[in-house]
């Protein structure tokens, strides 16, 4: 850095998908470029931590890779050929194609296309807007988050929990179906300040060993998809052990003896039997939790990423509920809080101006949609045109087969908003540069805690770099699309939404930096009752009936209470192996992809392998292995491992396609099944086969 360069601290949030949304501490230079990026200690979640990722983003906002202006393809889909044109060029394209679809196959043959490559409401959830007045196909969010999110409102009727920051006073922490090493280092912070301070223990329950459980002094490894039986092993030792509170549950639970009598036969060495876990472990962790008051359940999405995901974590959250831990500081159960911020997004995504004809296209299932499968497309028309902002649907979406099928169909217009060249930007017509967070305003919330906050503008974006709001601004003039939040700039729509929303405005939480929305002890522990109608946890599931969500899957089939659905993508003959896509330490699903630091920590594309599976087929560490199934395969490096259960299957991260044998990915072999009962995918949950690559892999 130049020695006369001038450096001012200026603030911020981390807008990446993941539920940390940290605080941040950011080097502006010169007004023009970014140097270090530290976890700020204002704030008391964050605490002055930030994941490495994050920390190196100068590498990512300057890097000599980005897109810098737009571009309109000039060889076939696929084959990286583009030539520079201007802005208006593109936006008068994009919009005679819009309309031409119209006219030719009704508004919803176009389907604006997101997720969450950044957590910024303005940038993100402002496409919807542009689909709204257009009465264009809507977009039902189905990758990430539902089945999780249903699983625990399930039972305490909203998402919301104990204050994470509990966790530095709890005597143990059990970390569950998550990886906050690699996925959302302040868990890790909190837990080991009750360790340090308290003695307190943490147990990680998982599929695998991975980097949290290293660090745990309990450390449960069960198979994939069978974190129910586990749970329900546990409660049976619980009731006959004496542990359970039977006072706590006579007092906020709906079916406490209904659910005693039904785990009677659920018993450690019935849980063991499917879970893989020993029944002495099952016992030790039984004891550890019921001799515990403070016991803090961090629940995660992992484990949830299966067919029976819902179900699994409405049985790991009524653990804590048997034995009543609710009721202590520092116990309890937290998985996001989700209900707290209540922001109105009325404006950003144009609800006034919602048609709920028009149909509503599953996320996850685009793979279906763009080859016209026509349950995937409701009976309706095809899918002509695309805007995608905000993800990478060419290496997240699952079946990727069908996926590429579609991608590749000529008579398919698509339009990429993107900051690298990605494996969708490189299937699309048109290709737009993006800003990224640090170069535009925001509004944030941290699904992992609880505060709001304003990311605002701190550079100018490089080259022609455009806001997605910019985009929708643009569109909106040449289609037609007449909305007042096209005529607002996204420091009004957040000042706009803060108002609705009842949190003030714009300036007020700028003063704030970062608002905190933690709610009493008594709310947050739910010692005036849970948020159902009849205040009670429930046991007892209705899946029929959630709160939220647009019904999917085999709901009927769901089991009301506790249990291990057998609704899993079972091992057999012809697929001896069950896999799950674990996230890695240094890529955030293929966000960080392209900076050098994060693909020399990662380095291959690699699947980790117990070693009596390996030596059973002949396989040895290093070796190149191909993974398939009736979706399809991938090539990947073989890493013998004996911290899994035999039989199970562990690749982490989602490398780009390029870097797999044959450009195919590990999403290949993930299937876009709709789970049970709102919807979602269950990328932690296939059977394959495995062999030794060919000799030309």
């Amino acid at each position: 850095m130049n020695q006369h360069a001038r450096v001012e601290i200026r603030h911020s949030t981390c807008p990446h998908d993941c539920p940390s949304a940290c605080a941040l501490d950011i080097e502006v230079i010169d007004g023009r470029s970014i140097g270090r990026v530290r976890g700020s200690k204002l704030q008391t979640y964050t605490a002055g931590v930030v994941c490495a990722k994050v920390a190196r983003y100068a590498e990512r906002i300057h890097h000599p890779d980005r897109l810098l202006y737009p571009m309109r393809r000039t060889g076939p889909k696929g084959s990286g050929q583009f030539a520079r044109i201007s802005w208006d060029e593109a936006l008068d394209e994009i919009a005679d194609r819009f309309d031409q679809a119209e006219r030719d196959f009704g508004a919803e043959s176009i389907w604006p296309y997101y997720y969450a490559g950044t957590m910024g409401v303005v940038m993100r959830d402002g496409i919807n807007r542009l689909a709204h007045v257009k009465k264009y196909s809507r977009f039902y969010q189905t990758i990430c988050a539902n089945i999780a999110r249903i699983g625990f409102a399930i039972g305490t009727g909203k998402i919301a929990g104990v204050d994470p920051r509990e966790m530095g006073v709890s005597d143990l922490v059990v970390i569950w179906g998550t990886n906050p090493v690699n996925t959302q280092v302040n868990v890790m912070t909190h837990a080991s300040r009750a360790r340090k301070e308290r003695g307190a223990k943490i147990a990680a329950v998982d599929v695998y060993n991975n980097d949290t459980m290293k660090q745990a002094d309990i450390k449960i490894i069960l198979r994939p998809g069978t974190d129910g039986a586990f749970a329900c092993g546990v409660m049976h030792a619980l009731f006959r052990d004496g542990f359970a509170d039977r006072n706590y549950m006579a007092k906020y639970t709906d079916c406490p003896a209904e659910l005693e009598a039904h785990l009677k036969t659920r018993n450690p060495e019935w849980a063991s039997a499917i879970c893989g876990v020993p029944v002495e472990e099952i016992e030790a962790f039984a004891r550890a939790v019921g001799e515990t008051k403070r016991t803090f359940f961090r629940l995660g999405y992992g484990f949830t990423r299966s067919r029976n995901g819902a179900a699994q974590m409405h049985a790991a959250l009524c653990i804590p509920t048997v034995t009543g831990a609710w009721q202590y500081e520092g116990g309890g159960a937290f998985f996001n809080n989700y209900a707290l911020w209540r922001f109105d997004e009325s404006i950003i995504e144009g609800h006034d101006a919602v048609d709920h004809a028009t149909r509503l296209l599953d996320q996850s299932k685009i793979g279906h949609i763009l080859t016209g499968d026509p349950d995937a497309l409701q009976g309706k028309g095809p899918v002509k045109a695309m805007l995608i902002q905000n993800t990478n649907p060419m290496a997240v979406a699952p079946e990727q087969a069908l996926v590429r099928e579609g991608f590749a169909r000529e008579d398919l217009f698509m339009v990429v908003h993107e900051q690298f060249m990605t494996e969708t930007a490189e299937m699309a017509d048109i290709v737009l540069p993006a800003t990224m967070f640090m170069e535009h305003d925001d509004l944030y919330y941290g699904g992992g805690h609880q505060y709001i906050s304003v990311g605002a503008k701190l550079i100018d974006p490089p080259g022609e770099c455009r806001s997605n709001h910019e985009v929708l601004q643009g569109l909106a003039r040449r289609l037609n699309a007449v909305h007042p939040g096209f005529a607002m700039s996204p420091r009004e729509l957040i000042d706009a939404t803060l108002q609705k929303s009842g949190h003030g405005g714009i300036e007020r939480l700028e003063a704030d930096l970062w608002r905190d929305l933690q709610p009493d002890f008594r709310t947050s522990h739910y010692l005036d009752g849970f948020a159902h109608a009849d205040k009670k946890f429930h046991f007892k599931a209705d899946w029929a009936h959630p709160p939220f969500g647009k019904l999917m899957g085999e709901f009927e089939k769901m089991p009301a209470l506790p249990d291990h659905w057998t609704s899993i993508e079972e091992a057999d003959d012809a697929h001896p192996f069950r896999l799950a896509t674990s996230p890695s330490r240094s890529f955030l699903n293929t966000s960080f992809n392209e900076t050098p630091s994060s693909q020399a920590r990662e380095g291959k594309p690699s699947v980790m392998m117990h070693p009596l599976d390996a030596a059973a087929l002949g396989i040895t560490d290093g070796d190149a292995v191909t993974l398939g199934n009736r979706r399809g395969e991938t090539t990947l490096i073989a890493k013998l491992f004996d911290g899994v259960r035999r039989g199970v299957l562990i690749a982490e991260s989602i490398h780009p396609n390029r870097d797999h044998v044959g450009g195919r990915g590990i999403n290949m072999l993930t299937g876009a099944e709709a789970v049970a009962p709102i919807g979602g995918a269950a990328f932690h949950d296939n059977k394959v086969w495995v062999k030794k690559a060919a000799a030309s892999a």
